[in-house]
């Protein structure tokens, strides 16, 4: 899919983001929005997880978990019918997850990343090893390698300075604000917008000069990096971004507040 084609998708998608006009879209076009959100959604969200049972055999998933409000809820359901596994209540009714546990589940679905690869370093890596561990199914290799998962993190981080943003990094980044952005309301007006990720400063800096912030990246503590925004204009230019490439879950219920209040 061509970067012209994925605009056209998305503008489709802005003008047709309810429930009952979903239906309206191209399905195709549809289901690979879905697929590049779900991608971001996971680089925040997301985690790709190899375990063991009882030293026996080895066991994979793939997970979401979020809180459990109804868009997210809604959100997840879309996003089980087009790229598949379930999802469920959990936490006492506190959580909802979207989960896949089947190892032939989960082998049809990373082909989802051959496409789309996750951006962030650490999902990278997990990627790395669960394929790792899908092609060789001994325990002992799972056991000797699984505290090496991340050995490649910090060469991913750094081949990543002059960081160049992939074609579907619009629809991405919609799927990562769902995760990771913050829209903030305040009573003296000076509202704002945030968003940021430990380890990954590329990522940060990306989006930073995607929305053409001039503001610095932060570093408040450790390997973590945060992009604030305040300016009205940058404000309004990342509030088009997110209806024109549609948030589906509980950051598109606080976008329409933010929207209401940052641009009056």
């Amino acid at each position: 899919m061509t970067r012209r084609d994925l605009d056209n998708l998305c503008f489709s998608l802005s003008h047709n983001n309810d429930s009952s006009s979903f239906g309206l879209l191209d399905k195709n076009n549809y289901n690979e929005y879905i697929k590049m959100f779900w991608v971001g959604l996971m680089d925040g969200d997301g985690s790709i997880q190899v375990n063991h049972w009882r030293r026996q055999s080895l066991q994979y998933r793939l997970v979401i978990k979020l809180s459990n409000i109804k868009s997210n809820y809604n959100m997840l359901i879309k996003i089980a019918k087009v790229v598949g596994g379930t999802v469920k209540i959990t936490g006492k009714g506190a959580d909802v997850i979207w989960v896949v546990n089947k190892k032939e589940e989960i082998i049809e679905i990373i082909k989802i990343f051959d496409i789309y690869p996750p951006l962030t370093s650490k999902k990278i890596c997990q990627l790395a090893f669960l394929k790792t561990c899908l092609a060789d199914t001994s325990v002992e290799t799972y056991l000797s390698n699984r505290n090496l998962k991340y050995n490649q993190q910090i060469a991913i981080i750094n081949s990543n300075i002059n960081y160049n943003i992939p074609n579907y990094f619009k629809t991405w980044l919609s799927g990562f604000i769902e995760a990771e952005g913050c829209f903030s309301i305040r009573k003296s007006n000076n509202h704002s917008f945030s968003i940021g990720q430990n380890d990954d400063i590329y990522l940060i800096e990306a989006i930073k000069q995607f929305f053409e912030v001039t503001n610095k990246v932060r570093n408040p503590y450790g390997k973590f990096y945060y992009l604030e925004v305040y300016k009205k204009e940058v404000l309004e230019r990342i509030i088009t971004h997110c209806f024109n490439y549609p948030l589906l879950g509980e950051k598109l219920d606080s976008l329409k507040k933010f929207k209401a209040k940052a641009t009056l």
